[in-house]
């Protein structure tokens, strides 16, 4: 067998023919692993006929689909590269990712016609010669329709057109500070990232996994692939619903999934939860934010096991895992590193420091990224020795536990101390009346820097001096928060992550402190 990603699904439909593989969240499609790599093949043997080339790059604007999975299959098979869209982006933002990693090819649904047509309006703007609309009706007048050019293709398996180091994907970083950059990766990288986590999480044949992230994510992406090699069941929602999470749950005997803590935190907010039937959940995995202890308890007390992933783009998803059993006497930490990772805290130099001691924690693995396109100052500085550096302060305990601080730039000096913005947002999350909450640094004429919180509140009568109030005696003097502003909302990244530049911009000012 060679190592080309797509082929895991040939594999797994010979293996699991009649086993299910995707399923729509609200039943609407249900489709065998037999089924699935049918329609994969069919879009593969398309794009042969259409002339598609090896490394030829494909952008999938696509909603949570079996269109998405279809692309995904069908391009790693014959070797071409695919580039997932967020599809939150305006036309200006996707118009650079398009041409930056010139992309000349895009399927897109029926949801962003309005936004591709102002793309193919602009011209040599990218560099894009075939459109495919995915519709139940009659394709835009500038493209065609994607089931009909997918449905010519005949469903036997397509001539293999790459393997191992060959590029896979390039999925563009959110851009939370400056440019998105393009994270390159191929089949070899993709497959370690899947088998890593296959030996790392428990699975429990036969797995019945909700996927809600978005599925031009690596937190969303790189699962599914998992799912194929394990034989898993895929049930998939197209967008994140905390209510109707729990009632795929109940009717599709969910046993496992994955959501950030937000959406863990929404779905304990619907009124009446305990009343669904969850008696076949046995975990969920969670990571992109740092997961309360009270939130880890309260799934424990349901007998749901939270297992805490911490991973970056970088690194095909995985770093670190805190499985289900330690996760209570840990609540701080986010596990060891997977089965085929190694991860260790380093100074500057890059040299480990002694266990309990801060630093920048480096990963390395065969998942590891191959580079940032076209970026190879960023790639240099981001890849020395085989470690990757992932911007990220954590500490490690002498049994291996890793708990992450924070980010390096988002780190507040006050008065010449260190203070970690997630340990502040930590405490503040266990308290009752508070939804949750973000910690920036402000300009203080006294101290350099001093710790900001926005707040999301749940009881509307919590007023500034109740929050610090709260955080005397918790914290040391120098990381209590000397001011609180109230928002509706805390503006996060579709992988969960607070946006720090957005709130650092609109609460930029100085503090007499």
């Amino acid at each position: 067998m060679q190592n080309n990603l797509g082929l895991f699904l040939s594999k797994r439909a010979f293996l699991s023919p009649a086993r299910e593989a995707y399923v729509e969240s609200d039943g609407s499609l249900r489709l065998t692993y037999a089924q699935l790599n049918a329609c994969c093949n069919q879009l593969s043997n398309s794009f042969v006929a259409a002339g598609i080339t090896k490394g030829e790059r494909v952008g999938l604007l696509l909603m949570n689909s079996s269109e998405f999975m279809e692309s995904y299959y069908a391009l790693a098979k014959i070797g071409a590269v695919i580039v997932p869209l967020n599809w939150r982006l305006v036309a200006d933002e996707l118009e650079f990712i398009l041409k930056d990693s010139g992309t000349t090819r895009l399927i897109f649904d029926n949801e962003f016609v309005d936004t591709v047509a102002e793309l193919y309006s602009r011209g040599d703007k990218t560099d894009i010669q075939q459109w495919l609309h995915v519709t139940p009706d009659e394709a835009a007048y500038f493209a065609d329709s994607y089931r009909a050019f997918r449905d010519a293709g005949t469903t036997a398996e397509p001539a293999v057109g790459a393997a191992d180091h060959d590029m896979l994907y390039i999925m563009y970083t959110s851009g939370t500070t400056g440019l998105p950059k393009g994270v390159v990766h191929t089949h070899h990288t993709s497959i370690w990232g899947l088998l890593t986590i296959g030996g790392t999480a428990v699975y429990h044949d036969p797995e019945r996994y909700l996927a809600c992230l978005p599925m031009f994510h690596v937190g969303a992406l790189t699962p599914l692939a998992v799912n194929v090699y394990m034989g898993a069941t895929s049930v998939v929602m197209r967008t994140f619903d905390p209510v109707e999470a729990w009632k795929i749950v109940e009717r599709e005997k969910i046993t496992s999934g994955l959501a950030v803590p937000a959406m863990l935190n929404f779905m304990l907010q619907v009124p009446n939860y305990e009343d669904f039937d969850r008696s076949t959940l046995k975990w969920m995995m969670t990571g992109a934010a740092p997961v309360p202890p009270s939130l880890v308890r309260t799934f424990a007390d349901m007998g749901i096991g939270i297992q805490q992933v911490y991973g970056l783009t970088e690194t095909c998803g995985p770093a670190c895992l805190m499985d289900a059993e330690n996760a209570l006497q840990h609540p701080a930490s986010t596990g060891k590193a997977f089965f085929h990772t190694e991860v260790k805290i380093a100074d500057d130099n890059g040299d480990e420091v002694p266990r309990g001691t801060a630093g920048e924690v480096l990963v390395k693995g065969e998942h590891i990224m191959v580079e940032y396109w076209n970026r190879p100052e960023a790639t240099a500085e981001t890849i020395k020795d085989g470690w990757l550096h992932t911007g990220d302060v954590g500490i490690m305990d002498d049994e291996g536990f890793v708990s992450i601080q924070d980010r390096i730039k988002d780190m507040i000096i006050s008065g010449g101390e260190n203070v970690y913005p997630a340990e502040i947002e930590g405490l503040l999350a266990t308290h009752p009346g508070i939804r949750e909450a973000a910690v920036i640094g402000q300009d203080s004429e006294r101290w350099g820097e001093s710790p900001l919180a926005i707040v999301v509140r749940s009881d509307e009568t919590l007023a500034a001096g109740d929050v610090l109030e709260f955080c005397q005696g918790k914290l040391a003097r120098f990381k209590q928060p000397q001011a609180v502003e109230f928002v509706d909302e805390i503006p996060r990244n579709p992988s969960g992550k607070i946006l720090k530049r957005v709130l650092r911009e609109q609460f930029d000012r100085n503090a007499p402190v």
